[in-house]
């Protein structure tokens, strides 16, 4: 087996860099079981808000009175949300221990799932947006602790949390609308009831807090170079390209299958159980991927399977939809996992593997959030979702690519050296998201006809040093 520890190591950094954060302690082989099953539960508690909200897509548009834009934008909220925080997960990782962290995260998400059922516009996308910003920080985290924790069983625990991230979208978009009967049609009832499972998910990785040592340490330590290697962009591109497919999938399948004439449960049903093929296909392609001296070949493959099975679910007969459900569930599922195993793989130890995380998270997930934004934005121009189809295969094309290249056996060329301390970086960090607040105020004031285009935000003037002023020179 080729895993990460029997590759070449030139350029590596030296073996006793500081991890970031560093373990909690020796694991005991019980403990070690409960850390494992905890981090799958966590994992499982991903998804969720994705495909609960495309199970109910129609009746939230007529139910809220959302259009196609707005639509649009809350499939796209919490893909934003993904790109937008990861950079933050190893910062607050370093600041506040992985345990502290992801208990925190953990927490937020149910509480940004329970906001979602009140039953007002503006809190379902509040509600969004927080979850969304909370499964960023949990995905980054993810494949540090596999890295720190399983080194030596890399593939099985890559896999299990992968499948459980299939599993959990796979419950929402088969159970949801269920619910929403169930509960007497309660549209807030059925969104909200995903805070549950959350819930039980921290009181569970609740010993890994109690029961750690100092997890939190500022350390000094950064990885610099790693957004100028080459084989760190092609692991991004090809996160976030097979993100967009994903993406798609879980924020508008169901709508796609409902349009085409199946009824709201057996459109959910079928999503549903492609999604757990996913989950299968998870479980199996780390695996294989390991095994071959790169994975170039499976990282493509995979590609051309997702895609022939999306255009399948879009064009060919409903009597063929279980076989096209089956292969897109193989082909998705296993884009998944290996997007994630090439994260592991082509990192050399897990500081390099948390923020290589990060970078392929944060831009690949901004990435992937354009997928679902212009789905809806091609349904509501042309009526219909059959030019989707194009899309799809610039997808796949571009994740093919990237796939070959990101597959190669080598580790990312990067040095670790002293850097500025985790107060520094953790203002750095804050300053650069009020930008984005900023940025996201004044484009939005551009797409208002009757706006003046002028962004008067002063979020940022608690900042030390800042002026609080408008942003407008900026952008100008």
């Amino acid at each position: 087996m080729n895993d990460v520890s029997s590759r070449p190591q030139s350029n590596a950094p030296l073996p006793n860099a500081d991890k970031i954060p560093p373990a909690s302690g020796a694991r005991l082989p019980g403990g070690r079981l409960l850390l494992g099953a905890s981090l799958v539960l966590i994992a499982f508690n991903l998804r969720p808000v994705f495909s609960s909200a495309s199970a109910l897509l129609p009746e939230i548009r007529s139910e809220l009175g959302l259009g196609d834009v707005g639509a649009s934008f809350l499939t796209t909220l919490p893909v934003v949300c993904l790109g937008a925080f990861s950079p933050l997960a190893p910062r607050l990782a370093q600041r506040l221990g992985t345990e502290r962290t992801l208990l925190l995260v953990v927490l937020l998400l149910a509480i940004g799932t329970a906001i979602r059922g009140v039953g007002s516009v503006s809190l379902l996308f509040v509600g969004t947006a927080i979850a969304g910003a909370c499964i960023a920080v949990g995905n980054v985290l993810l494949p540090g602790l596999v890295k720190r924790d399983f080194s030596d069983r890399t593939a099985l625990l890559t896999g299990l949390y992968t499948m459980a991230l299939c599993g959990g979208a796979a419950a929402a978009a088969g159970l949801t609308l269920p619910v929403e009967h169930a509960l007497g049609g309660s549209l807030g009832g059925a969104l909200a009831i995903w805070a549950v499972p959350a819930a039980m998910a921290a009181l569970i990785w609740l010993p890994q807090v109690i029961g750690g040592r100092n997890t939190a340490q500022r350390s000094n330590k950064r990885v610099v170079g790693l957004w100028k290697d080459r084989l760190a962009w092609q692991v991004t591109l090809y996160m976030g390209l097979q993100s967009a497919l994903a993406y798609c999938v879980f924020g508008w399948l169901v709508p796609i299958l409902r349009e085409r004439g199946l009824d709201g449960v057996a459109a959910g049903g079928i999503v549903s159980f492609s999604v757990m093929v996913q989950a299968a296909a998870c479980l199996v392609v780390p695996h294989i991927s390991v095994r071959g001296k790169d994975q170039k070949v499976v990282n493509a493959a995979l590609c051309v399977i997702s895609v022939a099975a999306l255009l399948g679910l879009l064009f060919a007969p409903l009597s063929t939809v279980w076989i096209w459900a089956v292969l897109q569930g193989i082909g998705q599922g296993g884009l998944i996992a290996a997007a994630m195993t090439n994260i592991v793989l082509r990192s050399p130890d897990p500081l390099v593997a948390s923020h290589l995380s990060g970078m392929a998270q944060c831009v690949g997930y901004l990435l992937a959030s354009v997928g679902p934004l212009i789905v809806g934005l091609i349904r509501g121009w042309t009526g219909s979702f059959a030019a989707c189809g194009i899309l799809f295969v610039v997808l796949g094309l571009g994740a093919a690519v990237n796939g070959w290249k990101a597959g190669r056996a080598s580790y990312v060329k990067v040095k670790i050296i002293d850097g500025p301390t985790a107060n520094a970086v953790w203002l750095c960090s804050v300053r650069e998201f009020s930008f984005l607040i900023h940025s996201l105020c004044f484009f939005e004031s551009k797409l208002n006809s009757r706006g003046s285009g002028s962004c008067n935000c002063t979020a940022a003037s608690f900042l030390p040093g800042s002026t609080g002023k408008s942003l407008n020179s900026v952008h100008s």
